[in-house]
C-alpha cells in the first residue's frame, strides 16, 4: 500500500480545447477514488477543476477544495465536496493545500497552474519539503512547462538537479501507477513558507 493518502493537484479552471484533457482528469479522479487517495484541489466546479473533483466524488473519493474568497464567485466554488476550506488569500490556498498533501500533482492548465507548480518546486529547491511532485503530460500538454524548467537550466537560472525535483508521467496511468509506490512523504516546514 502506498505511502501516499492525499493528492493536491493543480489544474485549469478551464477545460482546454482537446476533450482527452477532460478524459484525463476524469480518469485521475477515479484512480484517485479507486486508490483510497484523498483529493486536494483549487475548490471550483468548473474546468478541469470541476471534472476532477466530480469524478473522485462519483467514485466515492474524499475531496478537499481550497479557495481563497474572493475567487469563489470566479471559480464557482464545488459545493459538493467533503471539505471546502476558504482562505483569505492566493498564498494562503497555496500553503493549506501544501498543508493537506503528501504529494502533488501538475495537470494541464494556464497560468494559475504554472504559478502552484512552480512554487511548489521552488519550495522543493530551497529545501522547505521532500514531497514529491509529478507533471502529467496529457497529450503533450507538459512539453511548454518542461521546456521552462529546461530553459532556466541552459540559461544558467536553475541548478541541474532541478530535474530532480519533479518526475513526468506519460498519461494518467503512469501516474497513477507511480503514486501507488511512493514511500514514506516528509512532512516539509510550513512555517517557514
Amino acid at each position: 500500500m502506498s505511502a501516499i493518502r492525499s493528492v493536491a493537484v493543480f489544474c485549469g479552471s478551464r477545460t482546454g480545447h482537446l476533450p482527452a484533457f477532460r478524459e484525463a482528469a476524469a480518469q485521475l479522479g477515479q484512480g484517485l477514488a479507486h486508490a483510497g487517495m484523498q483529493l486536494v484541489y483549487g475548490g471550483g466546479r468548473i474546468g478541469l477543476m470541476g471534472a476532477l473533483a466530480d469524478a473522485t466524488l462519483a467514485a466515492g473519493g474524499r475531496v478537499v477544495g481550497v479557495i481563497p474568497d474572493f475567487l469563489q464567485q470566479y471559480e464557482v466554488a464545488h459545493q459538493g465536496v467533503q471539505e471546502l476550506v476558504v482562505t483569505d488569500s492566493m498564498h494562503t490556498r497555496k500553503r493549506r493545500m501544501f498543508e493537506l498533501a503528501d504529494a502533488f500533482v501538475s495537470f494541464p492548465g494556464g497560468l494559475g497552474t504554472f504559478d502552484e507548480t512552480f512554487e511548489i518546486l521552488t519550495w522543493r529547491q530551497l529545501r522547505l519539503h521532500d514531497k514529491p511532485i509529478l507533471i502529467c503530460d496529457v497529450a503533450g500538454s507538459a512539453a511548454t512547462l518542461l521546456a521552462l524548467i529546461e530553459g532556466a537550466m541552459v540559461d544558467g537560472f536553475a541548478p541541474a538537479e532541478a530535474r530532480e525535483f519533479y518526475e513526468v508521467a506519460n498519461g494518467v496511468p503512469a501516474l497513477l501507477a507511480r503514486l501507488a509506490v511512493l514511500g514514506p512523504v516528509a512532512r516539509g516546514v510550513p512555517s517557514r513558507l
